[in-house]
């Protein structure tokens, strides 16, 4: 890019900023941006809108000094379809832009009106021409999750943004062609800054003054008006935003008469909506002076936030208050005064479990009404479970406390393990007794309704052959054997750990084989000191070669040879960097030994992988068909879904497919996981049209709202019954097919099995439908009573903090890191160590990924600083004004100064030391 060309965008930046959403490029721009600053402009746009984002989008272009990136900006606009705006920049010439300045400024005058007068999906198919694709797309999003009313002010604000220099003309032709109101105040001839519109500018067309009545024959039709909203709202928009369906008010019918109801329906047949319709009914039952209080439990983070804007968009246009927790707000918040304040609470449930174990919450009493999404988690010790636990105790001790009416939604009860009816019908009563309830909603008289909306898509299952011969796994299982053989001779006490029979390599029994194998020589004791810890760092890295090995072994039975050798080379590299010992220079001399024979092996076109030939006949015959397929291809780990992703990328057969990865928030190994504003993005871009194939791991197949799609593809993925039925339902567009790809003949027959579960499930329902109320009441009773008996019969003993103090040992070479005595709790969940003899313990590096989060700033990484081991401790940083380190206890072993006895831990919380808060203080001292 010449000077010139910089100085002119950066000249006429304030035009780019009034029309580009630059969220609808960042897919075309992913050679010139860093992950995390696409991040940062889709966080800008959540928060603060498309113009902050442009801004934010235009720093960072101009701070690029890579060559290209101008001409790879001008062809991301004509891509994502911003032709005036690609034209004014390919010219540097304005004019036909500044020419819609006029009307920009009649529609914002004009806002209110447009927003109470136009239904937008009546004029969208006219006005498409003048919006970009992804514009269309969230228009018609917000019309469904929101309201016309909602999706005419999105429409108004793409409108603003358009680059079109005909919409002006377009929109009012449209108008006059469905005999829009509207279209007498939409004047599109010269001089309209002279027009007067004095008549608006007194009134004003305040949003609350403007009442809009839509005449419904169902008394459930009146969903917004709100009498017993706060007195502030004097005058209320009776604005209908949707129109509920008759099977949704079938749903909610034994709900709104007050009985504790499981919600069963399909996946995509609108199920929040019919939570939404329970809860308006439920607050505006209330007599005067009384109030009701809602809680929403959602499981994930994603669907938390998801939920959050539905019920806030929908219920503070009534005047209710609405609000939201989860684990990356709780600490900030206080929980029980907050809740208190609020008439709708979102919670992760955790967050609820804590607080009424804490005491900060005293009861469920607080609440009127509780919803729990994905309903069919409440068992074992699910958090869902531990707040019913005490809502049961509340209610079989005969409280004379109100208990909350409680709803669960789900997709599908599931029926565990049951092999007959008889069986699934116990499942489905013990679900029934955890929840409290004697009701189960399910669509039996609008049935065909429900069937024109939500389509069951095709099931097909393809079992494909595995390679016939693998050279690559016998060279890696040649590998393997060598190490196994090293560690068995290592030591004499340790040998008989690897007497194992049957051992199959590149498989998830041998991973749990050799994770317990490590585990148990981490706390290998000897009385030569000296000795033990030779023999523990050893067999530590023995066991994580090994496991590195099955790793790739289980990537190349799924993917493609050259990514599970990429993946071993990747560990090896990072072998080299570290402290890499003897042994590692060994094993490490063994692998290269092999590379080039596994280089030949992995490039060789004859050993590709069956299943990945399958995919690929599965994809492009579907596209083929349909062009504007949209496809869910769910996979078992993050490792396979990057790989797929790389393997679509660099198939020129595929390039059709702009594939978008969807994972957990959670860390797993040495990777970390999406954040929620990548997983927003990534969403977003699959909902309007940005992406056409979205590789995702379980996180979607529970609770996220993704848009329709008509393909979804398992592979290699199977669970239970319930992640069945949710995974399927992904696929409701008209047509859609659900792929099962295994070579795994046990896989198609578990899918199978889960397909004859679901019949029963749904003929166990059937059943207990038709029970009497008292039969079903007493059942349901004999089951709580059983089941607190258990509880009381056996009390989780509580945790006594050990008060002596115990030795942190490194997890790999066993040396002295610190003592217990030493640490210190910052925020109730850092765990930092004081005094100088701990610096001496470790090194640092600075950490590939600094940043800053609340008062701490991540700054380096620390490892032991015994020669050859360099074994990851955690992190350095600055808290407040103090540089400190902060340690991770999963790579520590704990031992007991009095005893000797040795443990380990994965998780802080689980660790029963006496924990002593961080006080600045005692730093300064």
């Amino acid at each position: 890019m010449t000077a010139e060309q910089r100085h002119n965008l950066r000249a006429y930046s304030d035009h780019v900023r009034k029309t580009l959403d630059p969220t609808h490029i960042l897919s075309y721009m992913t050679t010139w941006f860093r992950e995390d600053e696409v991040q940062y402009i889709q966080a800008e746009k959540n928060n603060k809108g498309p113009m902050e984002a442009a801004s934010l989008f235009i720093k960072l272009l101009l701070e690029l000094q890579v060559e290209g990136w101008f001409r790879g900006f001008l062809d991301a606009l004509n891509h994502a379809g911003y032709s005036g705006l690609y034209e004014a920049i390919e010219n540097w010439d304005f004019q036909n832009l500044e020419k819609l300045e006029d009307h920009r400024m009649l529609l914002r005058r004009l806002e209110p009106e447009f927003k109470a007068r136009i239904i937008p999906t009546e004029i969208l198919p006219e006005i498409a021409e003048c919006l970009i694709t992804q514009d269309c797309e969230e228009i018609r999003q917000v019309c469904i999750s929101r309201g016309p009313m909602a999706g005419a002010e999105k429409m108004a604000e793409c409108l603003l943004r358009s680059d079109k220099e005909n919409w002006p003309k377009i929109l009012k032709l449209a108008l006059e062609k469905y005999g829009s109101i509207f279209s007498e105040l939409w004047i599109i001839d010269e001089g309209i800054k002279d027009v007067e519109i004095k008549d608006l500018e007194d009134d004003r067309l305040e949003h609350s003054d403007i009442q809009i009545f839509y005449q419904e024959d169902s008394e459930d039709q009146n969903l917004s008006q709100n009498p017993y909203s706060p007195s502030e709202v004097s005058h209320t928009n009776l604005y209908n935003p949707l129109k509920p369906r008759n099977y949704q008010l079938e749903l909610a019918l034994p709900a709104k008469e007050g009985k504790n109801t499981i919600i069963c329906a399909p996946t995509g047949c609108g199920k929040t909506f019919v939570s939404l319709l329970i809860c308006e009914h439920h607050l505006q039952k209330f007599a005067q002076g009384r109030k009701g209080k809602v809680v929403f439990f959602a499981n994930h983070i994603p669907v938390y936030e998801q939920q959050k804007t539905v019920f806030s968009r929908y219920f503070e246009r009534l005047g209710y208050k609405v609000t939201g927790i989860s684990g990356a707000t709780a600490e900030n918040v206080p929980v029980a005064q907050t809740i208190e304040n609020n008439d709708i609470i979102i919670l992760t449930p955790q967050i609820l479990v804590n607080n009424l174990k804490n005491g900060s919450v005293l009861s469920l009493s607080i609440f009127t009404l509780m919803i729990f999404d994905e309903c069919h988690n409440t068992s074992k010790h699910h958090p869902y479970n531990m707040i019913m636990f005490n809502y049961l105790d509340q209610k079989l001790r005969g409280s004379s406390d109100p208990l909350p009416q409680v709803i669960g939604l789900t997709a599908s009860v599931g029926v565990g393990d049951a092999k007959n009816t008889e069986e699934a019908i116990a499942y489905i009563c013990k679900l029934c007794a955890s929840l409290d309830t004697l009701v189960i909603a399910t669509v039996k008289e609008n049935l065909e309704e429900l069937e024109q909306v939500v389509y069951k898509p095709q099931k097909i299952s393809r079992k494909v052959e595995p390679r016939t011969t693998n050279i690559f796994k016998s060279i890696i299982s040649q590998l393997m054997k060598e190490t196994e053989y090293l560690a068995k001779n290592i030591s004499e006490e340790l040998g008989y750990l690897f007497q194992i029979q049957d051992r199959v390599y590149g498989t998830q029994k041998y991973e749990q084989w050799i994770v317990a194998i490590h585990k148990e020589c981490r706390v290998f004791q000897l009385p030569d000191k000296e000795e033990e810890s030779r023999i523990c760092k050893a067999m530590y890295l023995y066991t994580s070669h090994l496991r590195k090995y099955n790793d790739a072994l289980i990537i190349s039975e799924d993917a493609q040879m050259k990514d599970a050798l990429d993946y071993l080379k990747d560990f090896f590299n990072n072998v080299r960097a570290a402290a890499f010992d003897e042994i590692e220079q060994d094993l490490t001399r063994r692998f290269e030994e092999k590379l080039p024979e596994l280089e030949n092996v992995s490039m060789d076109p004859s050993n590709e992988n069956p299943k990945l030939k399958d995919l690929h006949l599965i994809l492009q015959e579907e596209y083929h068909v349909n062009a504007e397929t949209r496809t869910i291809l769910f996979v078992k780990t993050r490792a396979l879904v990057d790989a797929l992703k790389k393997w679509i990328e660099e198939s020129s057969a595929l390039k059709f497919l702009k594939p978008g990865i969807l994972t957990g928030r959670g860390k797993t190994s040495n990777k970390t996981g999406m954040t929620l504003p990548a997983q927003k993005y990534v969403l977003d871009a699959f909902r309007a049209n940005g992406d056409n194939i979205l590789i995702a791991t379980s996180v979607a197949d529970e609770g996220i709202d993704i848009a329709q799609c008509n393909l979804v593809i398992l592979y290699e993925y199977v669970g239970n019954v319930i992640k069945m039925i949710q995974t399927r339902g992904r696929g409701r567009a008209k047509g859609s097919k659900c792929y099962l790809l295994s070579s795994n003949a046990d896989v198609i027959e578990k899918e199978n099995i889960n397909l004859h579960k679901e019949k029963m499930m749904n003929d166990s329902i059937s059943s207990l439908q038709t029970w009497d109320e008292v039969t079903f009441q007493k059942r349901i009773r004999h089951i709580q009573d059983q089941e607190k008996f258990i509880r009381d019969s056996h009390p989780k003993p509580k945790v006594v903090p050990d008060k002596g103090n115990s030795r942190l040992l490194c997890g790999k070479c066993k040396v002295l890191a610190c003592y217990t005595a030493d640490i210190r709790v910052i925020e109730e969940s850092h765990h930092t160590v004081i005094g100088d003899a701990f610096k001496e313990c470790f090194v640092s590096k600075p950490h590939p990924k600094p940043r800053s989060y609340g008062n701490f700033e991540k700054k380096d990484k620390i490892f032991c600083a015994r020669q050859n081991c360099g074994h990851d401790w955690g992190i350095h940083g600055r808290y407040m004004t103090f540089e400190i380190p902060v340690i991770k206890i999963e790579s520590f072993v704990v031992e007991d100064i009095v005893t000797g006895l040795q443990k380990q831990y994965t998780k802080w919380k689980d660790f029963p030391f006496e924990k002593i808060e961080f006080y600045a203080t005692e730093m300064s001292k």
